[in-house]
């Protein structure tokens, strides 16, 4: 008889069982993993937004909504990094359209995941004038 070179039938389906039940544990791990990420960088770059509009104030005696290098006038002139733009819709709500309880100046930022992307099931975060934060989906803020 022949040496026999190779694998078996069952070695194969055993090696494919094991790499399965390894990818149905790690891809839905790893997809959590992108979303909480996505969700920092969105934080961060709200708490940045949120500093410029302090800083704004000093200058201006009033918030502004136009952060983004886009509007047509650019008072806090950034530009969203590329991991928050492509997950997220950031927008700035002032005074009274907002927060109707508390007095003027005040303002809301909100990132709201756009559909389709892995953030959407993650819910919209909002940082206000006061620096509460809250986070739509849970307390993940």
């Amino acid at each position: 008889m022949k040496d026999a070179k190779g694998f078996t039938l069952i070695e194969l389906m055993i090696a494919v069982a094991i790499i399965g039940i390894l990818a149905a544990v790690a891809i839905p791990q790893y997809t959590q993993y992108i979303v909480r990420g996505n969700r920092a960088a969105a934080q961060a770059f709200m708490m940045d937004i949120a500093n410029r509009e302090k800083q704004y104030l000093l200058d201006a005696r009033s918030y502004t909504a136009n952060w983004a290098l886009t509007d047509p006038t650019p008072n806090l002139a950034m530009t969203a990094p590329a991991d928050v733009s492509r997950n997220y819709t950031i927008t700035i709500c002032l005074d009274a359209a907002c927060t109707p309880a508390t007095s003027p100046p005040s303002f809301k930022i909100t990132a709201t995941p756009i559909a389709g992307k892995p953030q959407a099931d993650d819910g919209a975060l909002t940082l206000d004038d006061t620096g509460a934060k809250t986070h739509g989906a849970a307390t993940n803020w």
